[in-house]
């Protein structure tokens, strides 16, 4: 029988960087609390980017951190993930990152079942969040593979500017092969457009050679993020654009994206419940 699991795991992965998935995963997990879930947010970046626009600035004074978390993993001692969550002002949980995590990273490639260390991680988190959302480093080295082999589904951000499409195929077929090898139940949810400039033709002329290309296999999200120095600044304060600016066109936009994403997890619930059937 297959079990229905009440968490929905998310990663946002691109292995470009620059594309807005550290903003999104904030945004996203804030815009996904408003509408009553239950959220937390995973860096899986050592770069610990999400950490520090969620406000923890002094990475290195973290007393647990994804990293400790992993090893424990690896080493199959106790996973003490209680300890290392942070709780967001802003009703949103996180597990936070430093550059510990590269190291941790390269110890990966010798681990018994390496593709499943963070899985083993979140395992006792999955009963008690509505949503977890996983930020990937810009890469496909073992961290993102870890991320997708935990991960329900995939949402992929994509910036509307040139070269947007170099390398969707690699990560796409990336993602592929993981749902072949690692986790069947993987999912492309869709391809996000972020930090779009609809006033220029650029931008329009980058969705419509994505879209043309890879339209027949991947969905576009309806919603697009707007480019907006509102963004940056929220996050250099530590807070969503929701807290930020509430009545910007991003904040809307996110708020938009959200539902989108509420409305893909009902189908994906009623097509899993036909199953068990």
């Amino acid at each position: 029988m297959k079990i229905v699991s009440k968490s929905q795991i998310i990663a946002i992965a691109n292995q470009k960087g620059g594309v807005g998935k550290t903003t999104t995963t904030f945004n996203l997990g804030v815009a996904l609390s408003k509408l009553g879930k239950k959220v937390l947010l995973v860096d899986a970046d050592p770069q610990g980017d999400l950490t520090t626009c969620m406000g923890w600035y002094k990475q290195d004074e973290i007393p647990i951190t994804l990293a400790d978390l992993m090893e424990q993993s690896m080493n199959d001692n106790d996973i003490k993930i209680n300890d290392a969550i942070l709780h967001h002002d802003e009703k949103i949980d996180l597990i936070p990152s430093n550059l510990d995590l590269s190291a941790l990273e390269m110890s990966l490639v010798n681990a018994m079942s390496r593709e499943y260390t963070l899985k083993n991680c979140l395992e006792p988190l999955k009963e008690k969040y509505d949503y977890i959302i996983i930020d990937c480093m810009p890469s496909l080295g073992m961290l993102t593979i870890n991320a997708l082999a935990c991960a329900n589904s995939v949402i992929i951000p994509v910036q509307s500017q040139f070269l947007a499409a170099k390398g969707m195929t690699h990560l796409i077929n990336t993602i592929t092969r993981v749902r072949r090898r690692i986790n069947p139940n993987l999912e492309i949810d869709g391809i996000l457009f972020t930090l779009v400039d609809e006033r220029t033709n650029l931008s329009k002329e980058v969705k419509y050679q994505l879209q043309n290309e890879y339209g027949k296999q991947l969905k576009f999200y309806k919603t697009h993020i707007p480019l907006a120095v509102k963004t940056a600044e929220s996050t250099s304060h530590g807070q969503s654009i929701f807290t930020y600016h509430k009545n910007s066109k991003v904040a809307l936009a996110y708020s938009s994206f959200a539902k989108e994403v509420l409305d893909n997890e009902k189908r994906l619930f009623k097509d899993a419940t036909s199953q068990v059937r």
